[in-house]
């Protein structure tokens, strides 16, 4: 009865804009209902004076009354008022992402740390376009830091490997990402060809931290929401969002844009992961006759082989020692190694070419083959 209280009183937040505090609407959804918690806080400039390009003119940087605090301990007390109101509404098996620069990252890390969230990565957002340093006095400020961390150490929190491998070129995907800028038609402006908010972060950051750290269906929460960058990415890609926005103006802004999104069709969204994959025993290749009982199987460099017995197991070939055991036990073995991933590391030959046999597990899952 509670899980469905909690899931009422949710529902007339989800895919809402709401304009206020964020602590105090936080407070009022239900505890542990949020999957996932997007921030991009005040980042506490601390600029002294207007900033000028060589040229005389104005930059147009961030001088928002909401960007400003009396000191450092009034900003530390405002974030652990917003982290641990974020704490209590994600579910025990939640993330949160957290965004930031030099100002601000190292001490949102260090209170994020002390309330018990457990840090899993931080990535370095390296922007393609930067602003230079017109003064000429620092490093040109080309990067911003975001800190993914579990509710806690013993959260299952979710992580789409598999998906941002793909999205990499099948290549594990680092903790640097090499995005640009939001500017040209993304940039959102107001009646007078200003910026609507002056720190609007691009599309492309929201989607890879989405499709990294949640399903299609989850529920996202931004207490910094400003222009909707989260809501927009969310609703393209099929999951909810809930955005808290002090200011009216910036609401106005989101809401207009995200009426404006068209979600993903629902095949083109339907992601299944690896661990998610019905499970299919190497066994099974052979029950269909995909692999032969005798048939070698070898590692990529055809430095070791293993041949194929009529029970699903392997008996390492060219070796003093008796070895037979699963593909797994047998990789490893043949490497001095303390585990393998045997769909991976061994390969059978197909015509002319080797092929891991993990190929054959996917045509089976996929239905290639029946």
């Amino acid at each position: 009865m509670a899980k469905q209280q909690r899931e009422s009183t949710l529902d007339s937040h989800i895919n809402q804009i709401h304009v206020g505090d964020c602590v105090q609407i936080m407070k009022s959804l239900p505890q542990e209902s949020v999957d996932c918690v997007f921030a991009d806080p005040p980042y506490n400039l601390q600029l002294g004076g207007d900033l000028h390009r060589p040229n005389n003119s104005k930059v147009d940087a961030v001088d928002n009354d909401w960007d400003q605090y009396e000191s450092l301990q009034h900003y530390d007390e405002f974030t652990r008022n917003w982290l641990g109101a974020a704490r209590k509404i994600l579910k025990p098996d939640g993330s949160i992402w957290v965004i930031g620069s030099y100002h601000n990252i190292f001490r949102l890390g260090y209170i994020l740390q002390d309330m018990g969230f457990w840090i899993l990565n931080d990535i370095v957002w390296r922007k393609s376009n930067p602003m230079p340093n017109f003064r000429g006095r620092r490093f040109t400020n080309a990067h911003e830091t975001l800190i993914w961390a579990g509710k806690s150490k013993a959260s299952k929190y979710t992580f789409n490997y598999e998906v941002m491998k793909t999205l990499n070129e099948d290549i594990q995907m680092r903790s640097d990402w090499y995005l640009p800028l939001c500017t040209g038609g993304e940039r959102l402006k107001g009646e007078d060809g200003k910026k609507a908010h002056p720190t609007q972060k691009p599309e492309s950051l929201l989607y890879r931290v989405l499709m990294a750290s949640t399903k299609k269906g989850d529920t996202v929460l931004d207490p910094f929401f400003g222009t909707g960058t989260t809501g927009a990415v969310a609703k393209a890609l099929g999951r909810n969002f809930i955005g808290l926005e002090r200011e009216q103006e910036y609401a106005q802004h989101a809401r207009a844009r995200i009426d404006g999104i068209e979600p993903l069709a629902e095949n083109v969204l339907n992601i299944q992961t690896k661990r998610e994959a019905p499970r299919v025993p190497f066994g099974t290749l052979i029950e269909r006759g995909l692999l032969k009982p005798g048939a070698i199987l070898t590692d990529a460099k055809k430095c070791h082989q293993a041949k194929i017995h009529a029970d699903g197991s392997v008996v390492a070939i060219n070796r003093i020692e008796s070895m037979r055991g699963s593909i797994h036990k047998v990789g490893a073995a043949v490497q001095d190694a303390p585990s393998c991933n045997g769909w991976t590391f061994w390969h059978y030959t197909d015509g002319k070419t080797t092929k891991p046999i993990d190929d054959l597990r996917e045509k089976i899952r996929t239905g290639l083959i029946g």
